[in-house]
């Protein structure tokens, strides 16, 4: 059975860093495509970040380029994301992805059948 779990969200300072993780079961996180995507109240869902299921770079959206790294550990079979200098409009509810399109290239576009239930960051002083 597939299934995606994230942790790591919480409340932190502008300025802090927080780490999520996602989990993934029923299928190889270093096969295919994996994403977090983030909603925030009142606007629409966006992609953050995506690592593809072959080589190449990660995507990132243009906003929290050069503060957040995606990465992926196989022997663990999770995809982390690590967030730095977060700031207020940061804050939203984070969710991984996945497609089962075997070594595809990822897309910050809403091409994922898979997702998990979602972690509450909170950015505020």
């Amino acid at each position: 059975q597939l299934q995606l779990v994230e942790s790591g969200g919480g409340l932190v300072q502008p300025g802090g860093s927080l780490r999520l993780s996602c989990a993934a079961s029923g299928f190889r996180v270093d096969y295919y495509p994996i994403a977090w995507f983030r909603q925030a109240p009142g606007k629409e869902r966006e992609g953050v970040s995506c690592v593809s299921g072959t080589a190449g770079s990660p995507n990132y959206l243009d906003s929290v380029k050069g503060r957040f790294t995606i990465s992926r550990d196989a022997a663990k079979n999770t995809v982390t994301l690590q967030m730095n200098s977060l700031k207020p409009e940061d804050t939203a509810v984070y969710y991984c992805a996945a497609v089962l399109r075997l070594f595809s290239r990822c897309e910050l576009s809403d091409q994922y059948d898979y997702w998990g239930q979602g972690t509450q960051v909170t950015v505020s002083s």
